[in-house]
């Protein structure tokens, strides 16, 4: 009896307390959630001429720190999907400072620069441990919880993906493909601004704008669902869906906020169409059922 509730004991104390690289992760993430708050309104702070446009990409930046803090809940949970989270949110938030701290005309503030080269640093060594520590890869072995059949019981526990090999990347791809919305709607907003300043034959195409990004989180989320269950046309629907969102955000980019708004909205939309398409490449083929002679699945 003894043995027994000391084993229960040192599983529970094993449980509690983690690896060390794996809270030198949590502390390095809130250091970054911290940094990019702190980076984003110094920049506002000595922007000459904020103006509505950086007052809306500076709001969206700062909604950004809600992702770390789910990823600091993925990273002690030791859930696998932290890693293409973390990936996606470190990439995106390089770009998202890096288009604030560059001012319309002349060079940056030296306050700016010298945040936006820590803030990387800080993004490089959180993907670095995500990819690189093999402790933090070890950790990172849990899966999301969902209601299973289990015999007649129905259980709420951990739901083990079918294709281990390929859900790595295929995760990737699809958190990658979760930011086109958002990254279509805020230079939406950003171009309602010229409706305001009397561009009324720019109304159209920002209304346009605006429903195209809400119309590509629903396909993206419908073509998600289906991506990691190994669906061979959910990942050319979602090539199809990366071309479109491109044919459709950099005309409107250039046309309606100029080569400013190429630089600072349509580079980080590059930045995770090409890291979608890049985790597509890179997940292994969905394998082909094998058939029977007259055609139909074993």
């Amino acid at each position: 009896m003894e043995t027994a509730q000391a084993t229960r004991t040192a599983a529970g104390t094993d449980e509690v307390r983690r690896p060390s690289a794996v809270r030198a992760l949590v502390v390095l993430l809130g250091v970054t959630a911290v940094a990019t708050v702190v980076v984003e309104l110094l920049n506002f702070w000595y922007a000459p001429d904020p103006g509505l446009g950086l007052a809306v990409r500076t709001g969206w930046a700062l909604l950004r720190t809600l992702g770390f803090l789910i990823l600091i809940g993925h990273v002690r949970r030791g859930r696998a999907a932290a890693r293409p989270l973390g990936l996606i949110l470190a990439v995106t938030t390089v770009f998202a400072v890096a288009r604030l701290i560059v001012p319309r005309q002349g060079v940056p503030p030296m306050p700016g620069v010298v945040g936006f080269a820590l803030l990387t640093a800080l993004c490089v060594a959180v993907v670095w441990l995500l990819y690189r520590s093999s402790t933090v890869t070890a950790h990172l072995v849990r899966h999301r919880k969902g209601l299973v059949l289990s015999g007649r019981r129905i259980a709420w526990q951990e739901v083990t993906p079918k294709r281990p090999e390929a859900a790595g990347w295929l995760l990737a791809g699809r958190v990658a493909a979760l930011t086109y919305s958002p990254l279509m709607l805020i230079p939406a907003l950003v171009a309602g601004g010229a409706i305001l300043d009397g561009r009324l034959l720019a109304a159209p195409a920002v209304v346009f704008w605006f429903v195209a990004g809400i119309v590509v989180s629903n396909l993206v989320l419908f073509c998600g669902i289906f991506l990691l269950r190994g669906r061979r046309w959910a990942r050319r629907l979602l090539v199809a869906i990366t071309l479109g969102v491109l044919a459709v955000h950099l005309p409107l980019c250039w046309w309606l906020l100029g080569v400013d708004g190429l630089l600072r909205d349509a580079t980080p939309l590059l930045a995770a169409a090409g890291l979608t398409l890049y985790s597509l490449h890179r997940a292994p083929p969905t394998p082909t059922p094998p058939t029977g002679p007259v055609g139909e699945v074993r």
